[in-house]
């Protein structure tokens, strides 16, 4: 799954979220990419997106990651067997980092 340049532009996530208006809902980000004529790869990964809303794409760009990850899983729980709340992965040291530190996710 391309994410961003210098990557199978027909593969890019990137053209499907930049028409959308924000702040979108994980479902408007869906349909988008329906009506864009994006691949099912992709329609998927954004299915997974762990927000259900989003104030912009910076934002939508930050949890695809996440929601790679858990299209590739199907979804499931982790090995453990335990469903986690993921929303959050490393959101609160990177957004609410001192000043002086590094800002890198």
């Amino acid at each position: 799954m391309a994410f961003g340049t210098a990557e199978d532009p027909g593969l890019s996530i990137t053209p499907h979220i930049d028409s959308v208006d924000y702040p979108s809902t994980r479902e408007e980000l869906v349909e988008s990419a329906e009506d864009g004529g994006a691949p099912v790869s992709i329609i998927n990964v954004l299915k997974c997106l762990p927000s259900t809303e989003y104030a912009s794409r910076e934002a939508v760009m930050r949890d695809l990651s996440e929601a790679s990850r858990r299209s590739a899983r199907g979804g499931l729980p982790d090995d453990d067997g335990v469903r986690r709340d993921r929303r959050n992965i490393g959101r609160d040291l990177v957004e609410n980092a001192p000043d002086g530190s590094t800002r890198h996710p």
